[in-house]
């Protein structure tokens, strides 16, 4: 009875191949693609005549995964793509990296942007925020020691 684990964050997103293109590049691997529709999908979401596409998306450890999924009808609805990181809602994805600066730099040539510097959290990690594809906020967390 209650919560086991956490099973995936979901992002809604316009392009999906460019998403998924870019967590990959930061070192997610595509545990599988599909596209859904019929009446057990409108059940469960909400929503009438749901035709979507999914990428489903695993870190290294197996552990955590993240699913985006383009939503073909009914047409997503826009959300502000810029909203800063102290906005109401879902909208951030932190990490684990070895090296923060070298998934930044991955992340950027990817383009992303950074939106603050890197900073040192104590003893315990090196951080930073990004903006990544259609907006969304990724944290990247260097453990130190």
């Amino acid at each position: 009875m209650g919560i086991q684990r956490l099973e995936n964050v979901g992002i809604v997103v316009e392009d999906l191949t460019a998403v998924r293109d870019f967590f990959v590049a930061l070192g997610l691997s595509v545990e599988g693609e599909a596209s859904v529709e019929g009446d057990w999908v409108d059940r469960t979401v909400g929503l009438e005549d749901v035709r979507s596409d999914i990428v489903m998306l695993v870190t290294p450890d197996g552990h955590g995964r993240l699913e985006l999924q383009h939503y073909r009808h009914p047409a997503a609805r826009d959300a502000a793509r810029d909203a800063p990181p102290n906005t109401h809602g879902l909208h951030r994805v932190a990490f684990g990296v070895d090296d923060v600066d070298a998934a930044v730099r991955t992340a950027v040539d990817g383009g992303a942007r950074l939106l603050g510097d890197i900073v040192r959290y104590e003893d315990a990690y090196r951080i930073c925020y990004l903006r990544g594809p259609e907006g969304i906020i990724v944290m990247l967390a260097e453990r130190l020691g």
